[in-house]
């Protein structure tokens, strides 16, 4: 059978095929930009809070350097903060989806201003530093002393006071951020700070023989310090499968972590632009837990008794009018479902 038809195309077709065909393209672009995700069109890129030391970035960085973003079908806008309060802030004016907190901020979420969406770490990071001499809480008294306010160096600073038997009160108590901190304590215009490591480590290099008042561990019996990764109530409600995906990295970061902490340590480094023995260090001051530690302590209820210890503290701190339950604000089932 023999085919009809001219053996070449006229030089207007040739141009309306050609415009049909990108007109094709740029529909099939469109679709996939807006059907790659279930929550709309920007869900795949998240905007991802971080603090500058181990607890804060490790998992940042191995995220990073290990393709997780992109494995999971996201893409990461990574911002670093000096603090979590300003991260909770960050998600509550919808600036931010997820962040990291240390224990002295785990009182924002406990008051609905977050959810908290996986346990990182628990802390041994904080410290009441003293100017040399000064060698007891008490000798404090009356004296000025810095701490960044609803933080875990303001948290250690009042467990510190409470079992020296003092309160603020009894000493002249000033807010400053942690790089003015630095500053103030190493050049003796503050007689001690509420504070942590790895920036302690910057002030001991300007004043070697500073004094630790307190530290994390004096307190464990009492009080556990979880370190944790919070998103905004609304990501969690209305954005439950980019929730999910960031979970997802999340537990494969962690379980990188715990099998190759050498490799994440410097990982950590190389994105903070630090030593590797100065984060080393940094991490020798912190429990790293395994995402299969982490299933069992939420399932068993250990994570929840965590956080009820951590609300009591809160509530007598007058950070809370009273206790929270922590299962409104800590989504465990979505962390270990994430592994699902």
């Amino acid at each position: 059978m023999t085919r009809k038809g001219p053996t070449a195309m006229s030089p207007v077709l040739t141009r309306r095929s050609l415009t049909t065909t990108l007109a094709g393209v740029a529909a099939m672009v469109l679709l996939a930009a807006c059907g790659g995700s279930s929550s709309g069109g920007s869900s795949d890129k998240v905007r991802f809070g971080y603090i500058n030391d181990f607890n804060g970035a490790s998992l940042i960085a191995i995220a990073e350097a290990e393709g997780l973003w992109k494995k999971h079908g996201l893409s990461a806008d990574a911002k670093v903060f000096t603090n979590g309060p300003l991260q909770i802030q960050a998600l509550g004016t919808d600036n931010l989806d997820f962040g990291y907190i240390g224990p002295g901020a785990m009182w924002l979420p406990a008051s609905g201003q977050a959810k908290v969406v996986a346990i990182n770490t628990l802390g041994n990071s904080d410290r009441v530093l003293a100017q040399p001499g000064i060698t007891s809480m008490q000798q404090l008294k009356g004296k000025t002393v810095a701490v960044p306010e609803g933080t875990s160096g303001d948290m250690i600073l009042s467990l510190a006071l409470e079992k020296a038997g003092m309160t603020k009160e009894d000493l002249k108590v000033v807010p400053m951020d942690p790089s003015t901190i630095v500053s103030a304590f190493s050049s003796q215009q503050v007689d001690g700070a509420g504070f942590w490591y790895p920036a302690a480590a910057t002030i001991k290099k300007q004043v070697p023989d500073l004094v630790e008042l307190a530290k994390n561990a004096d307190f464990e019996q009492d009080v556990s310090f979880p370190t944790a990764f919070v998103a905004g109530n609304k990501v969690v409600a209305d954005q439950p499968e980019k929730t999910k995906k960031v979970l997802a990295v999340l537990r494969e970061a962690m379980t990188f972590r715990s099998e190759h902490t050498d490799e994440a340590i410097k990982l950590t480094a190389d994105k903070l632009k630090i030593p590797v023995e100065q984060v080393k260090a940094d991490a020798a001051n912190n429990k790293v837990l395994s995402v299969a530690e982490l299933d069992e302590l939420t399932r068993d209820g250990t994570v929840v008794k965590w956080l009820e210890g951590m609300n009591d503290y809160f509530v007598n701190a007058g950070k809370l009018k009273k206790p929270a339950d922590p299962k409104t604000y800590y989504t465990g089932d979505l962390f270990t479902g994430a592994g699902k």
